[in-house]
């Protein structure tokens, strides 16, 4: 292991540079109870930064109405990741989605600068109106 200051701090900046920004909303079954929905999503936050991630933000939409049935039910709870993380990590990250019963759909997104720019001013209105 080198203990070089200067070479540790280039190994920092180049995991740096190969995280890519990301954005995923999912959505859990509505028969689930409110601890078992917050022991879901903590699993995959939980995931994610076991993998390196950095959490930007975490957003709990409630329970919504969907546009069409899934899976017999017509409604959800919809949940939203935005982090950043190195692109080897989604496979495995949406494997896990598709691996457990309690999430109905999911959506992951690579954010451009100008995708990441727009969800940072929507999170700016997000906590403007929670205020």
């Amino acid at each position: 292991m080198n203990k070089n200051p200067y070479i540790c701090r280039l190994k920092n900046n180049f995991k740096q540079l190969l995280m890519n920004h990301y954005e995923t909303v999912f959505i859990l079954n509505p028969v689930l109870s409110e601890s078992q929905i917050k022991e879901t999503v903590q699993k995959f936050n939980d995931y994610l930064v076991s993998k390196g991630a950095e959490m930007i933000s975490k957003e709990d939409w409630g329970l919504k109405k969907l546009a069409y049935p899934i899976q017999k039910k017509k409604s959800g709870f919809y949940h939203l990741f935005e982090y950043k993380v190195a692109g080897e990590a989604i496979a495995n990250f949406e494997l896990e989605f598709r691996r457990d019963d309690s999430v109905m759909r999911y959506l992951t997104v690579k954010l451009d600068k100008h995708a990441a720019a727009w969800a940072e001013k929507r999170r700016g209105r997000v906590q403007s109106a929670k205020k």
